[in-house]
C-alpha cells in the first residue's frame, strides 16, 4: 500500500513521512491515536467533576481500569478485524464502537453506566491504537518506520493541548457531559479521512482465505487478573486485598503459559522471556505504563489539595503527556550507542520524578502557588520524558527484533503489552490510593496520604526498567 515509487535512504526524514501521499496516509493512522488520546485527558480532567454530580469515588479508578481491559481485548481482536475487514474497514469498525460508547458516556446518570460506556471506548480505542501500529508496516516502507513510531507517540501532545481544554471548560461550566458529545464530531471527522486514504487499491479483491485466529483464552485470562486485582481495591480488609493482588497475578502468569504453548499466539515467540531481548523489551514498556498510571489520580489531588480548577489541573497532569511526546520526538532521530543512553536514562528519570512527586503533591500545598505550579509541572513532564526519550527506541527494537513471520504479531502486542501495564497499573492504583484513605477518612487528609503512597510505591516500576535497561543495552547483539 505504499505510495513510494523509489527507495528511500536508510534513515528517512520528517519530510520523507508527511509530504504527499505520505503525509496522507500519516493522518489516516495517527488521527485515531490522536482521538484515543484526547479522550484520555478528557475522562482524567472531567471525572472529579463526574464524580461530584453522579457519585462512584469507590469507583474511581475502575474508570481506567475498564476501559483499558476492553482496549487490551479490541487490540487483540485487531488482527482478525484487520484481515476480515481490511484497513479502512477496521479503522471504520473501531472509530463507530468508539462514538458509541461517548455518548454514553455523555448520557450517563450513574456511575454504572459510566462504566459501561467506558468500556465499549476502550473497546474502540484499543482497537484503533493496535491498528496504527500494526499499519506502519503495511503502509510505509522500512526507512519511515521509527518516524512513523514516534509520530503515532507525538499524537499525545496534540492531546495536551486538546484534552485538558475541552474536559476542563465543560467541567467548570458544569456541563462535563459536552466533553463526550464533542467526541463524535472528531470522530465522523476522521472517519471521513480514513475512508478516502486506506481506499483498496484498484483492482484489489478481498482475501477470502482463513482468517487469524483469536488467541481468546490468553485475552481472557489477561482481563480476569486486572479485574481480580481491581475487585481486591473495594474491600477495606487487607486479607481480601492481597488475595486480589494474588489471584491477578497468578491469573496473568497462567496467561504466560499458556500462550507459550499455544497454536494462536498473542505475544511473539520470546516475548516471554526475560532473558531475550524481545521479552526484556516488552517488560520494560509495560513496567513504564504501570509507573504512569498514576497520572489518573493526579486531577483529584491537584483539586482537593492545591486548589486548582480542573482546566489548571487538567492542563498540569497533561504535563506527562507533554514531556513524552516532546522526548519521544526529539531523540527519535538518535541511533547506535546514543539510542542505548537514552534508554538507560529515561527510566531513571521517571523513577526519580515519580519519587518527587510523593514529596510535591502532598506537602507543596504549603508553598506559595507559583512555586507550587511550577514544581508540579516539572515533576510532571520528567515522568514523562522518562518515557518518551527512550520510547521510539524501545518499539523500534520490537519491529526489528520480531521473529521471522510474526511481523504483524509482534506489532499487535505493542499495543497489547502496553494495555496490559496500564490495566495493572490502574488496577492497583485504586487498591494503593483506597487503602491509603483516598475516601476513607476522605478529604485532604485521605488525599495527602494516598498522594505519598501511589507515587512512592510506583516508582518501584520504572526502578525495575531502569536495570533492564541497563541490561539489554549493555549485551552483545541487542541492537536493532
Amino acid at each position: 500500500m505504499s505510495s513510494l515509487t523509489a527507495p528511500l535512504p536508510a534513515t528517512a526524514s520528517w519530510g520523507d513521512l508527511l509530504k504527499g501521499k505520505n503525509g496522507w496516509l500519516a493522518l489516516a493512522l495517527t488521527g485515531g491515536v490522536a482521538l484515543h488520546a484526547i479522550n484520555v485527558h478528557i475522562v482524567t480532567t472531567v471525572l472529579p467533576s463526574v464524580v461530584k454530580d453522579i457519585g462512584g469515588l469507590d469507583w474511581y479508578a475502575w474508570n481506567t481500569t475498564l476501559f483499558v481491559v476492553a482496549s487490551i481485548i479490541g487490540a487483540a481482536l485487531s488482527v482478525r478485524v484487520l484481515a476480515s475487514l481490511g484497513p479502512r474497514g477496521a479503522c471504520l469498525a473501531a472509530l463507530g464502537l468508539f462514538a458509541l460508547g461517548s455518548a454514553v458516556c455523555a448520557s450517563a446518570g450513574t456511575m454504572g453506566w459510566m462504566l459501561i460506556g467506558r468500556s465499549v471506548q476502550g473497546l474502540g480505542g484499543g482497537t484503533l491504537a493496535a491498528l496504527s501500529y500494526a499499519l506502519i508496516r503495511v503502509v510505509f516502507e522500512p526507512a519511515l518506520w521509527l518516524r512513523a513510531v514516534a509520530l503515532v507517540s507525538g499524537m499525545w501532545g496534540i492531546a495536551t493541548l486538546c484534552g485538558p481544554a475541552a474536559g476542563g471548560l465543560f467541567a467548570e461550566a458544569g456541563h462535563w457531559r459536552w466533553a463526550f458529545w464533542i467526541l463524535l464530531p472528531i470522530s465522523l471527522s476522521q472517519a471521513l479521512v480514513v475512508m478516502v486514504q486506506l481506499r483498496p487499491a484498484p483492482g484489489a479483491t478481498a482475501s477470502r482465505g482463513q482468517k487469524p485466529e483469536v488467541p481468546l483464552v490468553q485475552v481472557g485470562l489477561l482481563a480476569g487478573s486486572v479485574l481480580l486485582i481491581a475487585a481486591g481495591s473495594l474491600s477495606p480488609l487487607l486479607l481480601w486485598q492481597g488475595l486480589g493482588v494474588a489471584g491477578g497475578l497468578a491469573l496473568g502468569a497462567a496467561a504466560v503459559a499458556v500462550d507459550r504453548r499455544a497454536v494462536v499466539r498473542l505475544l511473539p515467540s520470546g516475548a516471554t522471556a526475560l532473558g531475550s531481548p524481545l521479552g526484556s523489551v516488552y517488560a520494560i514498556v509495560a513496567l513504564l505504563l504501570v509507573g504512569m498510571t498514576t497520572e489518573i489520580y493526579v486531577p483529584y489531588f491537584l483539586q482537593m489539595l492545591h486548589g486548582q480548577t480542573p482546566l489548571a489541573a487538567g492542563y498540569l497532569t497533561a504535563a506527562m503527556a507533554a514531556g513524552w511526546s516532546a522526548g519521544s520526538l526529539l531523540s527519535s532521530g538518535r541511533g547506535g550507542t546514543t539510542a542505548d543512553r537514552l534508554l538507560r536514562a529515561g527510566p531513571l528519570l521517571t523513577t526519580l520524578s515519580l519519587l518527587a512527586l510523593a514529596v510535591v503533591i502532598p506537602v507543596g500545598e504549603n508553598l506559595g502557588p507559583g512555586v507550587r505550579l511550577l514544581l508540579c509541572g516539572l515533576t510532571l513532564a520528567g515522568a514523562g520524558a522518562g518515557v518518551g526519550i527512550g520510547w521510539p527506541h524501545l518499539l523500534n527494537r520490537v519491529l526489528n527484533l520480531a521473529p521471522a513471520g510474526e511481523g504483524g504479531v509482534a506489532s499487535a502486542a505493542i499495543t497489547t503489552i502496553q494495555l496490559y501495564g496500564m490495566a495493572i497499573g490502574a488496577a492497583v492504583a485504586g487498591l494503593v490510593a483506597n487503602a491509603a484513605g483516598l475516601s476513607d477518612p476522605g478529604g485532604p487528609a485521605g488525599a495527602r496520604s494516598a498522594a505519598v503512597w501511589l507515587f512512592a510505591s510506583f516508582s518501584l516500576a520504572p526502578a525495575l526498567a531502569t536495570w533492564l535497561a541497563r541490561r539489554i543495552t549493555r549485551a552483545p547483539g541487542v541492537h536493532p
